[in-house]
């Protein structure tokens, strides 16, 4: 339950709840003052892009501007179709989102819906699961299935206190996952002259992160391991900096320098996106290495390191000062929990 209690931010920005550590209450309410930096399950409406033949992002309708602006938006998703049926990435947070989800399959195609990837256990990307026919195959990591399993009712009832009570939330239940991947693991699926890889490659933003790529229109689906076009930030949720760091550099040694990225929250962008991110981290341990070498405080470091040419992001004050800095500080001190 601690993870629940200390992230409300998390819930009224990108619709999930997972670990926080250090962030604390009075810092989300003061975060989360301006309605423009969060979205509203009941008010988001889904569109999707062609990114090559049979393959599809879906993503809010309003993310383009708020993209540019550094201003959160709610979840991207898509769907992959192949001749014998359709592969869908992230199932969004409720019936309502479910349910745009599928008309925008069915106006692309009457092919069945096979396969639901989850991206993680977020709420954004695997709740509307139980919205899909039940003869659809869920894909997660083991680890996605075991926070899944273990915390969904507290998720939930922590969430309706936060997106508030007409959000379908509460007709919510879990649903276990068909397909587990263990780390490293591969899957390959052939859609029918349309073949697509989900692959775990480490620690991203959470233990189960997986990646959807589809090869032969060199697209992927990233989930939040990358949030969004810069300004937006990696956000170390769970810590792990160095891990995060590593498998972000795996996946951009996988990409050609052409390929197009679905990210967790916004409208697809490039390889430049990643490169980005992993400037900001590189930056991030070196500068918070420093101030520890100088022996500050985990309070001066977060005062310290203020990386001003990363700034742009409207939760910048949060997510970097707040969290991301403090989460490295204890985790190159040793002290991550």
């Amino acid at each position: 339950m601690k993870q629940l209690k200390q992230i409300a931010l998390l819930v009224l920005a990108l619709g999930s709840v997972v670990q926080a550590g250090a962030v604390q209450a009075a810092d989300v309410h003061r975060s989360a003052e301006d309605p423009n930096l969060v979205w509203t399950a009941s008010q988001v409406v889904l569109k999707s892009k062609e990114m090559g033949p049979g393959v599809f992002m879906v993503y809010p309708d309003d993310a383009e501007g708020k993209n540019k602006a550094g201003i959160p938006v709610a979840t991207s998703g898509g769907f992959i179709i192949g001749d014998d049926g359709v592969l869908v990435i992230d199932s969004m947070l409720n019936r309502r989102l479910a349910t745009q989800l599928i008309g925008l399959i069915r106006a692309k195609t009457d092919k069945p819906i096979r396969y639901i990837v989850n991206t993680s256990y977020h709420g954004d990307h695997s709740y509307g699961n139980q919205f899909f026919p039940r003869e659809v195959a869920i894909i997660q990591h083991e680890a996605t299935q075991s926070y899944i399993q273990s915390h969904f009712a507290d998720d939930v009832k922590f969430m309706s206190t936060y997106f508030g009570k007409n959000q379908g939330l509460d007709e919510l239940r879990p649903r276990r996952a068909n397909l587990l991947l263990s780390d490293g693991g591969r899957l390959q699926i052939d859609l029918g002259r349309q073949k697509v890889e989900v692959m775990h490659l480490g620690f991203a933003q959470t233990k189960g992160d997986l990646f959807v790529w589809a090869p032969q229109q060199k697209v992927m689906f990233t989930g939040n391991p990358v949030i969004a076009m810069p300004p937006a930030l990696p956000w170390l949720l769970d810590g792990h900096m160095v891990e995060s760091t590593a498998t972000l550099k795996k996946l951009r040694t996988l990409l050609p320098e052409n390929a197009k990225i679905v990210p967790g929250h916004g409208v697809p962008t490039d390889v430049s996106t990643l490169d980005f991110n992993l400037r900001y981290l590189d930056t991030l341990r070196e500068q918070v290495q420093a101030a520890i070498d100088r022996n500050l405080s985990e309070k001066d470091t977060a005062a310290t390191v203020q990386m001003d040419e990363f700034k742009g992001y409207k939760l910048f004050p949060w997510v970097h000062s707040q969290m991301n800095v403090v989460k490295a500080y204890q985790e190159l001190k040793g002290q991550a929990k």
